[in-house]
């Protein structure tokens, strides 16, 4: 019975976690693409990068919006399509986005676990430091040097990618100003991220961060991200941060159903 019930909870957790293959039409934007050869992930990653039309037209520097899942057949278009929107009409301010192709999600985007019904999903978690760094220490240089960059950063990202958002989030605070994280899968290493929030955090400066999040009508990711809610509200910090808590959104709906709302709040200045 136990056994049944094991393989019962790997096929949930499968079905509303596991990015599922929807077809998108999304025109791709003209865009830069970038190999870097790094050593913490140990392999070659590319890099699409998007700018504004204002870039060319102007001298000025630029935020950047990083993004794991950022390929061209990933998410990289239709959130370089939303951006130029939104900067359009003015909703917020002109960003550079910047695409992290995947090569194994699973391993990147989650640090370790030894939880049964986490290796049987990902097999080989753990990953996430090393692809931070390499965010960090490789990337953002590489950024910087080849584009006009102020000292602004955001990060995006939903389902294992914002499993990821959270994390850096809680762990390394100061990488990036601006985390949005849809649907994150809160659910890993025993809801070890929400249930050690108070902890993880305790001891750390948060001064000036914002962070926004949503969770959808998946029942072993929800629980967890109104756990954070409820963390988050209890936690005096001058910091800013919003839940939306989207029940009639699925798994596979939630990015595209909330990107406009969370950019908008969350890159722009006038609180």
């Amino acid at each position: 019975m136990k056994k049944i019930f094991f393989y019962l909870l790997i096929a949930t957790l499968t079905l509303s976690c596991k990015k599922e293959a929807v077809t998108y039409n999304d025109p791709i934007p003209k865009h830069d693409s970038l190999k870097i050869a790094s050593k913490f992930v140990n392999e070659d990653r590319i890099i699409n990068v998007w700018t504004p039309p204002m870039y060319e037209q102007s001298n000025d520097s630029l935020p950047v919006l990083y993004m794991p899942d950022g390929g061209i057949k990933e998410d990289f278009p239709h959130i370089a399509n939303t951006l130029a929107e939104l900067i359009a009409a003015k909703k917020i301010p002109p960003f550079i986005l910047v695409g992290i192709e995947n090569t194994d999600r699973k391993i990147d985007l989650t640090g370790p676990s030894k939880i049964e019904y986490d290796l049987e999903y990902i097999p080989n978690p753990g990953g996430a430091d090393n692809f931070r760094n390499f965010i960090k220490n490789e990337l953002m240089p590489t950024i910087n040097k080849k584009y006009r960059t102020n000292n602004k950063k955001a990060i995006i990202g939903e389902s294992l990618a914002g499993l990821f958002v959270v994390e850096t989030f809680i762990l390394d605070n100061q990488m990036f100003d601006y985390y949005i994280a849809m649907d994150p899968s809160l659910w890993f290493n025993e809801h070890y991220l929400a249930k050690n929030f108070d902890e993880l955090t305790k001891d750390k400066n948060y001064k000036d961060k914002k962070i926004w999040f949503a969770g959808s009508d998946a029942e072993d990711i929800n629980k967890y991200t109104q756990t954070l809610e409820q963390k988050l509200k209890n936690k005096k910090e001058n910091f800013l941060w919003n839940y939306s808590n989207e029940p009639s959104e699925q798994h596979n709906t939630i990015f595209r159903a909330t990107k406009e709302k969370a950019l908008i709040w969350t890159l722009n200045n006038n609180d």
